[in-house]
């Protein structure tokens, strides 16, 4: 993962933020937060939390960072984009899975959604150091390069294979979601009543509040995310991801430059939408689809969550959802 200054910054601010709130919290609702997967991880197990469970599910975070990281060159993401266009790499169950879910929402958004945008991101390098707008000539290089369909598994082997050189992944739209499900799995062995799990902006509400009522998810406001939320969603366990513009981004000559890049133009895509919600009991689908649905725009976007029956809210001049979730409002 990436860490820019800023980041580091606002990854300080909120530690002190985040510790002053547990400090004032009631002792029956312990919680922690680490800096890993690239951001801010928060999870309340209330009163369920004891320090050995904290240290499992923290210890699965950065066993899963260090496997779906595109700046350790010992991670298996950075061996398969090593070996792209000359031979298949091993990645052990965790980025196997991810992969096989990843190319399955990038069919159903006919690549709107596409895990081997890693030269495009690289090119771009919002949030690092080297940030800058492409050239023409840059992105002619490095567009070619991005096709899922030249994505090789062997279930068998456990193994992956990008046909092309100088092709690469980058798993940042999906594996938050992953890592969200598997922290779940863990609480479910240990007979957890209730958590919140927050990985940066990935949420998961896990069991019932001690009051039975559903829980109470805010949505942000694009045009001013750190004040009042804009929607506020009353919902049973779930996982509610977002993608929006306001996430991560850079200005340069008076204009704004997101992080939602299309692997079709090159430049972050510009549809009218700033934001896209997608609410779902799987985080993993909930976060490629909040990033495919963008892409694909608010009337594809829609059509493909009505057919998939996922609840989702699409946020441009107006707020838009699916049938099922505007029942609920």
């Amino acid at each position: 993962m990436r860490y820019s200054k800023d980041e580091m910054k606002r990854f300080f601010l909120c530690m002190a933020i985040f510790t002053l709130l547990v400090s004032c919290a009631k002792k029956n609702e312990p919680a922690r937060a680490e800096y890993v997967l690239g951001t801010l991880c928060t999870v309340n197990l209330f009163e369920d939390g004891t320090d050995t469970l904290y240290d499992a599910l923290f210890s699965r975070l950065r066993q899963l960072d260090d496997n779906f990281s595109t700046t350790n060159p010992k991670s298996f993401v950075s061996a398969v984009n090593a070996a792209a266009g000359k031979h298949p790499v091993f990645v052990g169950k965790d980025v196997f899975t991810v992969l096989k879910k990843a190319l399955e929402i990038a069919e159903l958004t006919d690549g709107a959604f596409d895990p081997t945008i890693g030269p495009l991101v690289t090119l771009w390098g919002i949030n690092t150091e080297h940030t800058h707008v492409p050239s023409q000539a840059e992105l002619s290089k490095v567009l070619p390069l991005i096709d899922y369909k030249k994505i090789i598994l062997n279930e068998h082997n456990t193994t992956a294979f990008l046909s092309s050189e100088n092709m690469a992944l980058d798993l940042g739209g999906i594996a938050k979601g992953y890592a969200a499900d598997e922290l779940v799995k863990i609480l479910r062995s240990h007979a957890v009543k209730r958590a919140i799990i927050d990985l940066g902006g990935n949420v998961y509400v896990f069991g019932k509040k001690i009051d039975g009522k559903p829980w109470n998810v805010g949505i942000k406001n694009p045009e001013a995310p750190s004040g009042e939320p804009l929607l506020a969603l009353r919902i049973p366990e779930n996982s509610v991801v977002t993608s929006g513009v306001y996430e991560r981004f850079f200005e340069q000559n008076g204009i704004r430059y997101h992080h939602i890049l299309s692997g079709k133009t090159g430049f972050p895509v510009q549809n009218g939408l700033r934001s896209v919600t997608v609410i779902s009991a799987s985080s993993m689908t909930a976060d490629a689809l909040s990033t495919g649905c963008f892409v694909l725009g608010k009337e594809k976007g829609l059509a493909l969550a009505e057919w998939l029956g996922v609840d989702a809210i699409f946020i441009d001049d107006s707020i838009t959802m699916t049938q099922e979730l505007m029942k609920s409002f």
